[in-house]
This record gives C-alpha cells, structure tokens and sequence, in this order.
C-alpha cells in the first residue's frame, strides 16, 4: 500500500532528499552540496544546472536505496530557498542565465527610484522594498542579459522563482508554474489577490507573459518524470519548515538558522504586522490560506563563515561549541553582512567588530551573539502582536549548538524547544505534500532549554540595539 513521500529541499548551500513514512519518520535520505559563487559584495550567484542536476542525483539515490520500495511512494513535496530567481528557455528547459541568490543586492541603488511607492508595495505584498526580493532582478535581467532579451523577442522567456525553473524539469506538466510562497517572495504578487499584480508588474516594467503560472502551495503539480509520484506540494523552505509538526501552534515562534534566519509566527492577520516586520502566505488550497509574520537576519551561516575565513579558522566548526563555553564577554560584532533586514532594512556600514585586536574564537562567538541579537530584536516586536507567546521552536544547522539554544533562551526569556530532527523544511513539506496527516507526531523527544538569568548578555543586546538604532 503506498504510505510513504519524498520531500525535495533545495537549500542554499546543498539539495537534499529526505522519504518520510506516513506519520512523519525519515525512512531514507540523500544530500549533495552545491556551490555558491560571491563575485563581489552584491553580486551572489548560483548554477541552474548545478542546482538541476543535485535535485535529479539525490532524487535518483533515494528512490534507488533498497531501503525503500519506490512503488510504495504516494507523493511529493518540493521547498526550495525563497528569493532566488532564474531565466529559462521555455522550450528547451535551458537556462538564460546564473541563478541570482536571495543574498545578491546588485539592485539596491535602482530600487530607490520606488521609494515613494515603497508604503503601497508593502501593503499589496508584505514585503518591504527591498534587493533581496525577486522582481529588481528579474527587470535586471531583462536589462542586462542579451539571452534573456532575446528569449522574450521570440516568445521564449520564462523567468520566475527558482521553484518554477525546477519544477519545469520535475514534473511532466507542460505548463510552467510557481507556488504561492515563491512567487509572493518577488515584489510582484498581491498578498489579498493571491496572484501576480499588474500594478507591481508595472513598477518592474516585467510582462505577465514570462512567468509562471500562480497555483496553491498544496496542488497537484504534476507526476515526477518517469514515475508516477504526484508532486502535491511546494513551498519555500522556511515556511514549509513552520509545518514540521504538523499545523503550527499560534504561540509557538518558529526560529530556523541556516545561512541566513529567519523567525516566524502564525497569524490569522497578516495586515496585524507591526512597522519592519514582513507578511507571507505559509499553506494554501484553492479555498483557503494560512499566513505568517516573519522576521529576517540576513547573514547568520554566511556571516560565521565570513569570520571564519577572515580569522583562517578551518576547522570552526568542531570548536564552536568549546568557544561559546569558553568566552563569557565577547566583544559587539556589528553584523551588516548581506544589510540589515527586519526592522532596520538599510544596507548599513561594513561589518565590524567593536574591539581592535579580537582573536578567531572570541570573534566566532561575537558574530553568533550578533545573530541572536537580530533575532531577539524581531522576536520582541512579534509579541506585541501575540503577547501569549510562551514557546520558541527552533531549527536549522546552527540550532544544534547546545549554547546558541541557551542564550536564545536567556535573552528572549522563553523556553528554547529543539526537535531531534533540526531539518524541519523537508519534514514541512512532507506533511503539506501528504495532505496534512493528523497521526504526525515528533520523531522523538527533543531538548528544551529553560531561561535564565545573564544580564552580561542582555547588557551586551541593549548596546547591539542601541548602536543599531543611530546608524
């Protein structure tokens, strides 16, 4: 009888696939790295068909892991890194052009000419103004790139979410399409139309015709080529990863550190936003939706491993755990790597740290603090929205450091609860793809870290605050 599912995550530093059974348990898996290019301080960019072909290799390894009976797979969910786009020939499938990271902000400058719009944009989108989103580099594209041009004179082009690219080869479905979570990461998708806007479109000077078609996050999206897996789900990989458990607690904050963080909380209001925070769409059907408040860190993997190379730490990773024990009084790091997101969204000075002559562990330790800071600052913010808030939940390869979780704890005054399983985005994805099973419990008891008092580190958060605030 089939009762298992292949989750797909495509992330930014490696894709992996992940087969769950029907009450959530991972059976099998596979993961592939793959390569991120950063030409300059803006320019970030990644290869399409890198990223293709790791889908297809961990696609092929699991499904041929005698672990596994591939006939007993019912489904398939798709998540993917939110933000990064991508041109592509529609009749080919080949790709016009790099994939533009989430991180690149070669677009900062020209966004400035929207200013005056920046107040309605937000309102149709819940996004602010920002490089990271998607629709500054697609017009880029369409400026700058003569393939892509080219492809749009001859009713070629389709640019879009790098979920699209993706499931243009995944599928067989002939027509091209995109999720509601990646397409409402562009700039260009009204939040209350759940749909591509012509206004937004207009702003971007993008034509409708080159991207894919909108569909709920949970839709069938086609069978996987050469099987029949039905692909019943796609989503981008935070908030697939708000679904690990199944429906997420509305006084649950969701916390996932990867190479950026990002923290999230359910709302049944997304317009209830406080000012610098974002709205999204996290679980869709052709009836319904369910939507978030998220917060954005920018640079937390990316800015260890900026440290770590500048202090030629090699080997950071085996130690950090050593060092977050070890040094109780690091110095301030100012963490504008990547600009600051939410609440400040502004590029910001060079990232510093406060003290001259700082060692690699002490500033390893520095820049983890800087990433809780930023979080602390947006998980304050979220509960003025819920003040019942009682949990944060947290995920990502960061959050398997035991004092990373304590201090989360001690500076947010709130239980720090850690699954065993820290990869939530597949398991999302899974229970979206599987349509939403009731029986999906934790794989296992996780750790739960319980405040308590450090006012060195809260001295240190309001001085981070503090600083952050005057630039």
């Amino acid at each position: 009888m089939p009762d298992l599912i292949l989750a797909i995550d495509q992330g930014t530093h490696s894709t992996r696939a992940i087969v769950f059974d029907s009450h959530g348990h991972a059976v099998c898996s596979a993961q592939q790295s793959v390569a991120l290019q950063r030409h300059s301080r803006n320019k970030i960019e990644q290869s399409p068909v890198e990223i293709l072909q790791s889908m297809q290799n961990v696609i092929n390894s699991v499904l041929d892991n005698p672990a596994i009976d591939g006939q007993r797979i019912s489904c398939a969910g798709l998540a993917t890194q939110r933000s990064s786009v991508v041109a592509w020939d529609r009749h080919s499938g080949l790709p016009l052009s790099p994939v533009i990271s989430w991180q690149d902000r070669r677009c900062a400058d020209r966004l400035q000419r929207l200013e005056k719009e920046s107040r309605g944009i937000h309102q149709l989108t819940g996004l602010q103004l920002s490089p990271h989103y998607g629709a500054s580099k697609l017009q880029w594209l369409l400026q700058h790139n003569a393939a892509v041009t080219a492809a749009r004179d001859a009713d070629r082009l389709v640019m879009g979410p790098l979920a699209s690219y993706l499931l243009h080869h995944l599928t067989d479905n002939v027509a091209e399409l995109v999720d509601d979570a990646n397409a409402s990461r562009t700039l260009l998708w009204s939040l209350e139309q759940r749909d591509w806007d012509s206004t937004l479109l207009g702003y971007f000077d993008i034509p409708s015709r080159v991207l894919p078609q909108c569909r709920p996050i949970c839709s069938n999206y086609g069978a996987v080529r050469g099987s029949a897996i039905a692909v019943m789900a796609v989503n981008g990989d935070q908030t697939a990863a708000l679904y690990a458990h199944g429906i997420p607690s509305g006084n649950t904050v969701t916390v996932n550190i990867g190479t950026g963080a990002f923290v999230l909380l359910p709302t049944a209001d997304p317009a209830s936003r406080p000012d610098g925070l974002l709205a999204g769409i996290s679980h869709s059907t052709e009836q319904s939706g369910s939507y978030y408040i998220e917060g954005t860190v920018n640079a937390a993997g990316a800015a260890l491993e900026w440290a770590a190379n500048a202090f030629a730490l090699n080997d950071y990773e085996q130690q950090l755990a050593g060092w977050l024990q070890a040094t109780t009084a690091p110095t301030l790091f100012i963490n504008t790597l990547g600009g600051l997101g939410s609440p400040w969204w502004q590029e910001g000075p060079a990232a510093r740290f406060l003290d001259a002559g700082v060692s690699g562990p002490e500033a390893l330790v520095a820049v983890i603090e800087s990433i809780l800071f930023l979080l602390q600052a947006n998980i304050v913010l979220l509960r003025t929205v819920n003040p019942a808030v009682d949990k944060i939940q947290i995920s990502g390869g960061l959050s398997r450091l035991d004092g990373l979780c304590q201090k989360l704890a001690n500076l947010s005054d709130l239980a720090v609860y850690r699954p065993v399983q820290v990869e939530a985005t597949a398991r999302g994805i899974a229970w979206q793809a599987a349509g939403g099973p009731a029986d999906w419990p934790p794989t296992e008891e996780g750790s739960t870290f319980t405040p308590t008092v450090d006012c060195g580190l809260n001295d240190r958060y309001n001085r981070f605050v503090e600083i952050l605030n005057k630039l």
